[in-house]
């Protein structure tokens, strides 16, 4: 049985360097074939996402500054997403975002890695 992130290339957008790791590790874990770390939204702003990833792990806030235009960019190209967050005040997100899974930190592994197979259609909703 394939793993759910056989392949993928996957961009996780997270200012906190250890669960930027830890969340590398699990993609990597789970098939993931490049994962990028982006500590910052200028890091990746004006490239072509979506011939660069297939899928992307994004923190709601970075450094203070939300990231919800960086989301409606990935959703525009057509790259799949979800949003981990210790921020649990989803409102905004539920309405600009209603199609998109908030997994809250502290999160489980294998929740993030399902919320992410889910998004890019690799695995189904319980």
């Amino acid at each position: 049985m394939p793993a759910l992130l056989d392949g993928l290339r996957i961009l996780v957008l997270e200012d906190e360097f250890l669960i930027a790791m830890d969340v590398e590790q699990l993609c990597r874990d789970h098939g993931a074939s490049d994962v990028t770390i982006a500590r910052e939204i200028g890091e990746v702003d004006g490239q072509a996402l979506s011939s660069r990833f297939d899928a992307a792990v994004v923190d709601l806030m970075l450094g203070g500054v939300s990231t919800l235009d960086f989301a409606a960019r990935l959703r525009s190209e057509a790259v799949p997403f979800v949003f981990a967050s210790g921020y649990s005040d989803s409102d905004e997100v539920n309405v600009s975002f209603p199609d998109v899974r908030l997994v809250t930190k502290p999160y489980s592994g294998d929740d993030l890695i399902e919320a992410v197979a889910i998004a890019c259609g690799r695995a189904k909703a319980a």
